[in-house]
């Protein structure tokens, strides 16, 4: 049987990530820099020459149209692409659509978790789910056990897809947080990174089990970006 493999991509940057909104559950679309960034993407994973048996993403509109880029720029737009709400991005509640200012350096701050002065990154993401579970006055927000099993039962039904198949490659977007906890949720030793917009993290699927091979590898979009300016030249 071929390995599984999971190739998973951040969405492009979107209205919301320019002006500094936490995204969540509400959408924005991509910008024009957004866009080109995807397209750097969708070139250089076709100069890698990695064969995609099937797609994947959430269901929000960003990753959605970044997958529309990617398909188009590898030449695999007649791949087999699914739609799973279970990779969404978390939902803030109340606070979706608020500035990241007035999320991560206001309201987050004053709950629990933060009392002891540990910063941001320094907190684990169960107990920042529960941080934001306190300060959700629609709650709207997902309990840790409900958010970790939804991202963690979305990805591995995704592997589990291909792996019957007989294994091979799969292309997923999603978010940022998302892909940040379900690599967290593979290693709690991972330091938790920064993925940024059309990075890739690659994840291999083997007897029930996830190994993380690469976190937020921007190199895939480097090599778009050479190839973009090599024919402009």
């Amino acid at each position: 049987m071929t390995e599984t493999k999971l190739y998973i991509a951040r969405h492009g940057k979107t209205m919301f990530n320019t002006i500094g909104r936490a995204q969540g559950w509400s959408d924005t679309p991509l910008t024009k820099f957004g866009e080109e960034g995807i397209r750097e993407l969708g070139l250089g994973l076709k100069a890698a020459g990695i064969p995609f048996d099937a797609a994947f993403s959430s269901d929000s509109g960003r990753t959605i149209q970044t997958m529309e880029i990617i398909l188009r720029e590898t030449e695999n737009e007649d791949l087999p692409y699914t739609r799973d709400k279970r990779i969404r991005e978390w939902c803030f509640g109340s606070l979706d659509g608020a500035y990241d200012g007035e999320l991560f350096q206001g309201v987050l701050p004053r709950t629990v978790a933060f009392s002891d002065g540990r910063s941001l990154k320094e907190i684990p993401y169960d107990e920042i789910a529960q941080s934001i579970v306190e300060v959700d006055t629609a709650n709207w927000a997902e309990p840790w056990e409900v958010l970790s099993k939804r991202i963690y039962d979305g990805f591995e039904a995704i592997a589990q897809t291909i792996q019957n198949q007989g294994g091979g490659n799969a292309i997923v977007v999603s978010h940022g947080m998302t892909i940040g906890t379900f690599l967290w949720l593979i290693d709690h030793s991972q330091e938790k990174q920064n993925i940024e917009n059309g990075s890739i993290s690659v994840v291999t699927y083997k007897d029930g089990a996830f190994t993380i091979e690469s976190v937020a590898d921007l190199s895939y979009r480097e090599k778009g970006r050479e190839i973009i300016d090599a024919n402009e030249n």
